[in-house]
C-alpha cells in the first residue's frame, strides 16, 4: 500500500466491521465512554493537587491507568476536538484554527478520514454525544435549565460540544445517550463536561455558581489555601478565580461520579473502557491557547476490561491516541490512515515526543509550534514580534486577564508576571528543562551550554512538520471569510482586533 499514511482502500472499511460484527458477539466487545472536559488541568488529587479532592477521578485511577505525561496537541477547543474525533493532528487535515469554517469557505476532511463515532457505527456500536445523565446537561443542570439551544429538551439540544472545525455529519450520532440502543448492543459514548467553564461568564453569574458549589458540595475552596503558578501574582481577583476554578474541579468530579454511578446500576460498569481527559488546560495567561504546561499537559486515566488497576505510566502519550486505542479495543482495529497509536497494544512502541500546535484563536492571528521530549519543551514562535497577550476579545472578556492588564498598566505586576506577560516581544525559540523547571520560567535557548540540546530539537521539530504536512499561513481570503460572522454584531472590540491583525500581516508581522 505504499508508506503514505492517506493510501486507504474505503470500500474495505464496511467489509471489515461487518465481519468484525459476524465473528464477535456484542456481549465480547465493551463499551467504550470518553469523558472529555473543558477548560482543566490536571489538578486533580490522584495528580497531586492538594487543596481540593476528587474522589471519583481519583476512583478511576485506583481501578486503572492513569498517564502522568498526556498531551493535547492543540491548547484550544475546537482545533483539539477536530483532532480528538479523527485520531489525526488537527494541523494535517486542515483544521487547525481555532472555529474556522465558519464563513463562506468550508473544510472538509480528506476523503480517507472518517470519524471515530462513524466508525464506531459502521461496527455495529450505539453512538451518542451527551451529559452521560438522563436528568442533567453537560453542566451538570436539569435539562431546559438557563437559555440557549442547549437548554432546550429532547433530540439533538441535548448533544453535548461538537465543536469541530469542518464539515460533519450530525448523522455520526445515534443520539444523545446510549439509553435508546437495542438490546444487547455496545455503545461509544462521548460525554461532554463543562468543566472550567463552569465558573466564567458575567459576575451574577459567577455569584450563582458559588450558591451552587454550597448547595451541592457544602462550601466553596477558600482563596487564601490556593497555590497559584509563580508568575501570576497573589492578587484577589486571581485567588477567587483559581478558587473558583477548584470548586468547578469539584463539581465536574462529582459529575462523573454520577456517571459511574449510573453505569453501575446498570451493570455496565465491568464491560465499559472509560477514558477520563480534558481538552486542555486552565483558561489563564499561559493556559488554554498556550503551549506551555499550563496550556497542553491534560489529565489521562483509564479504565475498563483488561487495564491495569493502579498502574501509572509516564510515557509521552498524545490526546489523538484515544480514537485508536478505543477502535482496537472495540475489536474494529486501527486505520492505515489514521495518525494516533494504540497505546495500550502489546506491541506498541512508545512516542520519544510530543507534538503541539496553536493557531488563530477567533479574531487573533498566531503560530506556534512545540515538541516535548523525556526531558525539555522546545517552542517555536513564527511571531516573535507581538506580544504574549495579543488583543483577542475572547481572553481580554475575562476578569483574570482584565485584573493582569489593570495591574500592569499601574505598575504594580512583580517583575517574573511582567517579564513572561507583558514583554512587548517574545523570543524566536523557548526551551526549557522540564524537571527542573516545571513552570517553564527560564529559557534556555539563548544558553550556550544547551546549544546543542536546542539544535537537537530544532531539527526535530522541522522533521515533524514535514511528516505532519504543516501547513503555510492562512490564506487572507480564509480569514476573512471566517470573520465574516464577526463583523457587524455590535462587537466593536472584535472589529478592532480584527483591523489590527491585517494592519499587522500588511506589516510583515
Amino acid at each position: 500500500m505504499g508508506s503514505d499514511p492517506f493510501i486507504f482502500h474505503p470500500y474495505m472499511r464496511p467489509l471489515l466491521c461487518l465481519i468484525v460484527a459476524l465473528t464477535a458477539s456484542a456481549a465480547d466487545r465493551p463499551n467504550v465512554l470518553w469523558l472529555i472536559v473543558d477548560d482543566m488541568s490536571a489538578n486533580f488529587s490522584c495528580y497531586g493537587e492538594k487543596t481540593i479532592t476528587t474522589p471519583h477521578v481519583d476512583r478511576l485511577a485506583q481501578e486503572g491507568t492513569r498517564f502522568s505525561r498526556a498531551y493535547v496537541t492543540a491548547p484550544v477547543c475546537s482545533p483539539c476536538r477536530s483532532a480528538l474525533v479523527t485520531g489525526m493532528y488537527q494541523t494535517t487535515i486542515g483544521a487547525h484554527h481555532h472555529r474556522s469554517g465558519r464563513g463562506e469557505l468550508k473544510i472538509t476532511l480528506p476523503k480517507e478520514v472518517t470519524p471515530t463515532p462513524k466508525l464506531f457505527q459502521q461496527g455495529g456500536y450505539y453512538t451518542c454525544i451527551g451529559s452521560g445523565l438522563t436528568d442533567l446537561d453537560f453542566r451538570g443542570l436539569p435539562f431546559g435549565a438557563g437559555k440557549g439551544k442547549k437548554a432546550k429538551t429532547g433530540g439533538a439540544s441535548r448533544l453535548g460540544k461538537t465543536d469541530y472545525n469542518f464539515e460533519w455529519d450530525p448523522a455520526i450520532y445515534d443520539s444523545h445517550d446510549w439509553a435508546g440502543r437495542k438490546s444487547g448492543q455496545p455503545f461509544f459514548m462521548q460525554v461532554q463536561l463543562h468543566g472550567g467553564k463552569l465558573r466564567e461568564g458575567a459576575e451574577a453569574g459567577r455569584v450563582q455558581f458559588r450558591e451552587r458549589v454550597i448547595r451541592e458540595l457544602g462550601a466553596g475552596t477558600d482563596p487564601a489555601k490556593v497555590t497559584l503558578p509563580p508568575y501570576y501574582p497573589r492578587d484577589p481577583v486571581l485567588l477567587q478565580d483559581w478558587a473558583d476554578y477548584l470548586d468547578a474541579v469539584r463539581l465536574t468530579d462529582a459529575h462523573v461520579g454520577r456517571v459511574l454511578a449510573r453505569l453501575e446500576k446498570e451493570g455496565q460498569l465491568a464491560n465499559t473502557l472509560i477514558v477520563f481527559m480534558t481538552d486542555h488546560g486552565i483558561s489563564h495567561a499561559r493556559g488554554k491557547q498556550f503551549l506551555y504546561e499550563e496550556g497542553a499537559h491534560v489529565p489521562l486515566v483509564i479504565r475498563g476490561p483488561g487495564i491495569p488497576a493502579g498502574q501509572v505510566r509516564p510515557d509521552l502519550v498524545e490526546h489523538i491516541d484515544l480514537a485508536a486505542l478505543s477502535l482496537s479495543a472495540a475489536g474494529l482495529g486501527v486505520p492505515a490512515w489514521m495518525q494516533g497509536k494504540d497505546i495500550l497494544a502489546a506491541n506498541y512502541a512508545k512516542r520519544d515526543e510530543a507534538f503541539s500546535a496553536r493557531d488563530r484563536c477567533d479574531e487573533t492571528t498566531e503560530k506556534l509550534r512545540s515538541l516535548r521530549t523525556d526531558k525539555f519543551i522546545y517552542i517555536r514562535n513564527y511571531h516573535p514580534e507581538r506580544p504574549h497577550l495579543q488583543p483577542c476579545a475572547y481572553k481580554d472578556g475575562k476578569p483574570t486577564v482584565q485584573r493582569l492588564r489593570e495591574l500592569h498598566a499601574a505598575g504594580q505586576l512583580p517583575e517574573l508576571s511582567e517579564k513572561l506577560l507583558f514583554s512587548p516581544t517574545r523570543p524566536r525559540e523557548e526551551l526549557y528543562e522540564l524537571a527542573a523547571d516545571p513552570h517553564q520560567i527560564r529559557n534556555l535557548a539563548g544558553d550556550p551550554a544547551y546549544a546543542a540540546v536546542l539544535a537537537e530539537h530544532r531539527r526535530r521539530l522541522d522533521a515533524k512538520l514535514v511528516a505532519t504536512r504543516d501547513p503555510g499561513p492562512e490564506s487572507m481570503a480564509m480569514y476573512g471569510s471566517d470573520m465574516k460572522p464577526y463583523v457587524g454584531k455590535g462587537s466593536p472590540v472584535i472589529e478592532g482586533n480584527i483591523a489590527q491583525m491585517k494592519k499587522w500581516a500588511s506589516e510583515g508581522k
